[in-house]
């Protein structure tokens, strides 16, 4: 039975959480496997609207085992605080899987990712200030603190020591900072753990037994393809791999069980934090997109910075993750605009490109060069069939469809779980 990977296909926040909302009711299990609460999801059931930072989405599905993978970093304070919110709202939170092996947030974490940030100046990178990238770097050089440290106190202690015998020489010496004590982090933590334990889980044995009995496996990346730090506009990245690849790695289910790879794309593009953006707005267009799209972070609160779809990363996407399908969300976003500029190539320094270009200082340099494509006047929010769209928005979906190099399978065409046309069946498979 399928393993399904769900991607974003530009800078995240592309409506990743609506995606596997609407899978939710098909597959049997949804796993993070990657990022931890620097990216958000946010679903809407009926009149109710849902923020899920490191939950994953599948958490509202009572059918769905959701499940937080090894290759996601936790901050469990953050975590609890989640759960215990959706408690309240009467969510069932008691299926969630969390691997052993997921590499934990830290206070020192989250102190280094600030005041790093902030000496950069003019160079900042525009982190969440989270802790993600300080627990990733723990993680590669092997001082990290994993869900599993919980439950000994000797090991707990023991790493905490070792992390603060030079992290507390950095906040203090370099930084003026004050020193942070390693009895007051392991009491918080130690604290933590017997309201983690029901939790914890071999979550890859899990899974993979899953797979062998039939079950559907649905895995989540909480950011988006441009934002790899392999694969994206590095420096301004995260520190993992939400591209497909990363899935394997940070779940312990192999790339033969991979049957579909599904790229979520917004009708235009959006991006938060520093970083180049190519076909970014700063006319009336642009504030319309961000007004009309409601586009703030559903975990940092800051405006998206908007521009038109950019064809050029949507290939891209497509090539590095394996696409097999694209959910293209928001498309009722587009509705008023008479003409609708799609960014077709890049103009650089004169040269046409038609693909993403090798080097970070040519892309900082890109210029987009756009298409018009026809726009459409009707209210599309009750569309629920691809014919019950207008003639020019069919098109414009088709010719998204044909540049971005994979079939269009969904479109959302509004925020609440009903507002989408599937136009094929994105459970491959099954």
């Amino acid at each position: 039975m399928p393993a399904l990977v769900l991607v974003g296909a530009q800078w995240g926040d592309e409506g990743k959480g609506k995606a596997t909302d609407l899978l939710g009711g098909s597959v049997d299990y949804v796993v993070r496997y990657q990022g931890g609460n620097n990216a958000g999801h946010t679903v809407v059931i009926g009149d109710q609207k849902y923020a899920l930072h490191l939950l994953p989405s599948g958490i509202l599905t009572p059918e769905c085992t959701p499940v937080i993978g090894n290759g996601v970093v936790v901050d469990p304070g953050v975590l609890l605080h989640e759960i215990s919110t959706l408690v309240e709202r009467g969510i069932d939170t008691s299926k969630l899987l969390i691997s052993g092996n997921a590499h934990l947030i830290t206070p020192y974490h989250r102190t280094l990712d600030k005041v790093t940030e902030r000496f950069l100046g003019k160079r900042k990178i525009g982190t969440t200030g989270r802790g993600i990238g300080p627990s990733y770097a723990d993680k590669i050089n092997r001082v990290g603190i994993r869900v599993q440290d919980l439950f000994d106190a000797g090991i707990l202690t023991q790493k905490v020591e070792s992390a603060l015998a030079d992290k507390n020489q950095m906040l203090v010496k370099m930084y003026n900072r004050r020193e942070l004590k390693v009895e007051e982090i392991v009491e918080e933590y130690l604290g933590y753990a017997d309201r983690l334990r029901p939790y914890v889980a071999d979550t890859t044995l899990v899974l993979n037994q899953a797979l062998d009995q039939g079950k559907v496996v649905l895995l989540e990346g909480g950011q988006g393809t441009l934002l790899d730090v392999d694969h994206g506009t590095y420096p301004f990245v995260t520190s993992s791999n939400p591209t497909a690849g990363g899935a394997c790695a940070g779940s312990g289910i192999g790339p033969t069980k991979i049957t579909g790879v599904i790229g979520i794309l917004k009708a235009y593009t959006t991006r938060v934090g520093a970083g180049p953006f190519p076909t970014e707005l700063f006319d009336e267009d642009g504030e319309a997109l961000r007004r009309i799209g409601h586009e703030r972070g559903v975990t940092t609160g800051r405006d998206r910075r908007c521009g038109w779809f950019d064809a050029v990363i949507a290939r891209y996407a497509t090539r590095v993750n394996g696409l097999t399908d694209f959910f293209l969300t928001k498309l009722d976003v587009l509705t008023g605009w008479e003409r609708i500029p799609v960014c077709v190539a890049y103009d650089i320094d004169g040269v046409r490109h038609d693909e993403l270009p090798m080097s970070q200082t040519d892309f900082h340099h890109a210029k987009p060069i756009y298409e018009m494509l026809p726009g459409w006047t009707e209210d599309i929010t009750g569309a629920r069939a691809f014919a019950d769209l207008p003639k020019n928005a069919q098109a414009y979906v088709r010719a998204l469809e044909e540049m971005s190099g994979a079939p269009i399978s969904a479109i959302g065409v509004g925020p609440g779980r009903t507002q989408t046309i599937e136009i094929n069946s994105l459970l491959r498979g099954k």
